[in-house]
């Protein structure tokens, strides 16, 4: 793992001395009597008094004025997801829609063969369709072999996070090793790296830490209900796969949960070959102890009605992972058939045409020109 900080919001505040007293100033906006051009040239030790006086009381917004870009390599891809589950962040992932992989052998293995596997059913599928170039074909292909490789596989990702928030995740990965969740205990030894490499930066500071007892929201603690109404809340299985591309809507929130039973996702042009289907699950059941990213998640997402048609906007589309797609257009169903009001009902009505592209407010700025991903009815 390397981690690198290459770039900040204020190029100008260096050390962490210098970050603490920008901090210090802003906490002085809150009850200035003049202008923040008093603030910077205020007394130093009143900069300070006034920093130690927001770290101690716990009012550390004024901590995230200062954002960090961190560029992190080889990361199990998991440890990204960990980190992408929290808000407030941004963050710039290497694709494996758009890259060729690179795992462990037996992974690779798999990956490569079902690439060709891949190619060949949809080639034999769309041959005649001018959407499918070969270019298309193989990003698709891809896309879904990847499906056989595990979440701690290595990829590379620019994380940007306020200064506040790094120390924060800081706390909380070092209590990793603790958790009674298997999963966050085999993140621990990447946690702990992360840590001891972050020191390093010097923006550390034991006072900033999370004082009302947040911990990390990826993996549930507790079964939720569900509704539809103003807000939502909605239960259903993903894969890894697609879990990592929905939790990048950060206006809604999602936390997973490890079935007992393992089962995986099967994609829908090869689940409608009996042969092909057999063949992926025998494939898949050789890596079934590595976490595939195929596996499937009991997931549960919530947000309100507006971040929801927002999700839909972007998730219902030729462009969109298959299963992504597919789960928020069951969603969309289950929110229309269900909602609690007529007027709720209303509201989404106009969403469920199709793709967003039949959406009464928006405009697609690269028309695909593939019926069946238009209809939503598509097969890869």
């Amino acid at each position: 793992m390397k981690i690198k900080v290459i770039a900040s919001t204020n190029q100008n505040l260096a050390t962490k001395e210098e970050l603490d007293l920008f901090s210090g100033k802003a906490a002085g906006i809150c009850y200035m009597p003049g202008k923040f051009e008093d603030l910077v040239s205020e007394d130093v030790e009143k900069t300070k008094k006034r920093v130690n006086m927001t770290m101690n009381s716990g009012h550390h917004s004024v901590f995230e004025h200062v954002y960090f870009s961190i560029e992190l390599s080889d990361v199990p891809k998991i440890f990204a997801m960990l980190l992408n589950n929290e808000k407030v962040f941004a963050t710039s992932e290497k694709s494996a829609r758009y890259t060729r992989m690179n795992p462990s052998v037996k992974e690779k293995l798999l990956y490569e063969k079902w690439i060709e596997i891949l190619q060949d059913e949809i080639k034999k599928n769309y041959s005649n369709n001018n959407y499918f170039t070969d270019s298309k074909i193989k990003k698709l292909a891809q896309e879904n072999a990847r499906y056989f490789i595990s979440v701690f596989s290595p990829t590379t990702l620019l994380y940007s996070v306020s200064y506040r928030q790094l120390n924060y995740i800081y706390n909380w990965l070092k209590d990793l090793e603790n958790s009674q969740f298997e999963l966050y205990r085999l993140i621990s030894p990447y946690a702990k790296e992360f840590c001891e490499q972050i020191e390093q930066s010097g923006y550390i500071d034991s006072q900033l830490k999370d004082g009302k007892a947040r911990f990390f929201s990826l993996i549930a603690t507790r079964t939720r209900e569900e509704h539809f109404g103003e807000s939502y809340s909605v239960n259903y299985q993903s894969s890894f796969a697609s879990f990592a591309q929905a939790q990048r809507h950060r206006t809604l929130n999602y936390e997973l949960s490890i079935p007992k039973q393992r089962e995986f996702y099967i994609p829908k042009i090869i689940k409608r070959n009996d042969s092909l289907q057999h063949l992926w699950l025998e494939d898949m059941d050789k890596v079934k102890d590595l976490y595939p990213q195929g596996q499937l998640l009991n997931v549960n997402e919530r947000g309100t009605i507006e971040n929801f048609i927002l999700k839909c906007k972007e998730r219902l589309c030729t462009c969109a992972q298959l299963e992504t797609a597919e789960i928020t257009k069951n969603t969309l169903l289950r929110y229309i058939n269900e909602a609690q009001s007529s007027q709720i009902r209303e509201e989404l009505l106009p969403y469920n045409r199709g793709a967003r592209c039949t959406f009464p407010d928006y405009s697609c700025p690269a028309p695909c020109h593939f019926d069946e991903g238009v209809t939503l009815d598509r097969m890869i």
